[in-house]
């Protein structure tokens, strides 16, 4: 109780500082509209009320802001990117897996630390439209559901050797509905997975 007034307190000093137009004194659209103008930290409906900040020259309503973001900004400007784990127990997170998502594919990134040793000409990758799989030496060693559909005809991968012995394994997974955001690369990890 005692923090909420404090905030509250801090929400009116701030908005004091700030140069108000009383809405007597303002006739035209351009200085006040009721509803969007004036961002108030008072629920007091005094005219002399000095907590009130001009943001008329922003020329935005409410019904503006109302109105969904167009697809074509969001994908075309935003990347997601994170890290997963790559195990199947639930409390490990290794953060083997790194993932770049754009509008039309995945970059993955895979460090999986059950794949140390192997050399990285021995592995290879099995693209579906759910999953995939890395094999060693021909054997399916690991595989995954991804969080969306893919396009296994247009997916690549590479393999190199890293640090440690660790191989890295980077996939560019093309997904199949263009524009669909997926929010990660890894749904579950596969009951198939010897590591």
């Amino acid at each position: 109780m005692m923090y909420t007034s404090f905030l509250y307190l801090a929400a009116i000093q701030l908005a004091s500082s700030f140069s108000a137009v009383p809405q007597k004194q303002c006739a035209s659209r351009s200085c006040f509209r009721p509803s969007t103008s004036f961002l108030s930290t008072s629920k007091s409906n005094n005219e002399n009320d000095s907590t009130s900040i001009d943001v008329s020259d922003l020329n935005i309503t409410l019904d503006d802001l109302k109105k969904p973001i167009p697809k074509e900004m969001l994908y075309e400007t935003f990347q997601l990117a994170g890290y997963q784990s790559t195990s199947r127990i639930p409390n490990v997170d290794d953060k083997g897996c790194y993932w770049v998502e754009n509008e039309n594919d995945l970059d993955v990134t895979l460090q999986i630390p059950g794949l140390r040793g192997q050399p990285a000409a021995s592995l290879s990758v099995l693209f579906s439209t759910t999953t995939v799989s890395i094999t060693a030496f021909g054997r399916v060693v690991y595989s995954v559901i991804q969080m969306g559909f893919s396009d296994p005809d247009d997916c690549s991968f590479i393999t190199e050797d890293g640090e440690g012995m660790m191989p890295i394994v980077q996939m560019n997974i093309k997904k199949r509905d263009v524009g669909e955001r997926w929010g990660g690369f890894i749904l579950d990890v596969g009951e198939d997975s010897i590591l």
